[in-house]
């Protein structure tokens, strides 16, 4: 009986010796964090979306909180986010103005040819790296929805029309679509920009085989740039590109345009 008591009892007291060099250990070896760090963190909205060019909230809170990042690094936290990190860093911010997505292409599944049969893994990626995509336009949307895939906010949706379309209420502008495009066909516009823009990427210069590919298809007539009064069309690129500091709204590069790929972005 003693035996069990006396064993009980070394027991206990190793366990509390044990105890005790853990917590000496534990404070002595401790890695001070930085308390702004869980301050910052509380602020993100914790979607991890990547859109801060960090893999996630944690890393991004972390970057700010040692001055490595910019207090205005969280688009999808938007002007809310970045004035509660400011005030936690004791930094004065800019209002930021807010990003959407536009998807510059409008090449539906109606007028848009196909080029192949694709059977194989269903995501643009795969499509892209071994087809080169699905349609006879080499810069059109392939539209199997990587896009929406990435997307955290829930703002992309397929349409029956074969692309992804853009619920500006609900994008953040974290450019995951952006960067997930193995067309490069998304780009963040300031959500407050009036003008036109034009929903075509194809840079090919061949004429007939564009109006073949796609009869939605940017055709080069230049007409767009003719008659714009204000001269903010520049077409060097092979696509229209506007200067939104001269653009007016007025709509005559619209109505010039015979394949209607301009169209102004506020009525989107």
């Amino acid at each position: 009986m003693n035996t069990v008591i006396y064993t009980i009892i070394v027991a206990l007291s190793i366990g509390f010796l044990l105890g005790l060099l853990l917590g000496l250990f534990k404070k002595i070896f401790a890695v001070k964090t930085d308390p702004k760090i869980e301050e910052i963190r509380n602020c993100l909205p914790g979607a991890n979306c990547g859109g801060c060019g960090y893999a996630g909230c944690d890393s991004f809170a972390a970057a700010v909180a040692a001055g490595q990042a910019p207090v205005t690094g969280c688009v999808a936290g938007g002007a809310s986010c970045a004035a509660g990190l400011a005030r936690i860093m004791g930094v004065e911010t800019s209002s930021m103005t807010p990003k959407v997505a536009l998807l510059a292409c409008h090449g539906t599944k109606e007028c848009a040819a196909d080029k192949c049969t694709y059977e194989g893994v269903q995501t643009c990626k795969a499509a892209e790296l071994s087809a080169h995509g699905t349609k006879k336009c080499a810069f059109g949307c392939i539209g199997l929805g990587d896009c929406v895939s990435v997307c955290q906010f829930g703002a992309l949706t397929m349409g029956e029309d074969g692309l992804p379309h853009v619920n500006r209420a609900k994008c953040t502008g974290c450019g995951m679509c952006v960067k997930t495009c193995p067309k490069h066909l998304f780009i963040l516009m300031n959500a407050d920009t009036k003008g036109s823009v034009a929903l075509c990427s194809c840079k090919s210069d061949n004429k007939p085989q564009i109006r073949k590919d796609c009869s939605n298809g940017c055709f080069k007539c230049g007409m767009c740039a003719r008659k714009c009064p204000e001269g903010c069309i520049d077409l060097s690129s092979g696509i229209p590109v506007i200067d939104y500091s001269k653009c007016t709204s007025c709509g005559e590069c619209i109505k010039a345009c015979p394949d209607k790929v301009l169209h102004l972005f506020q009525e989107l």
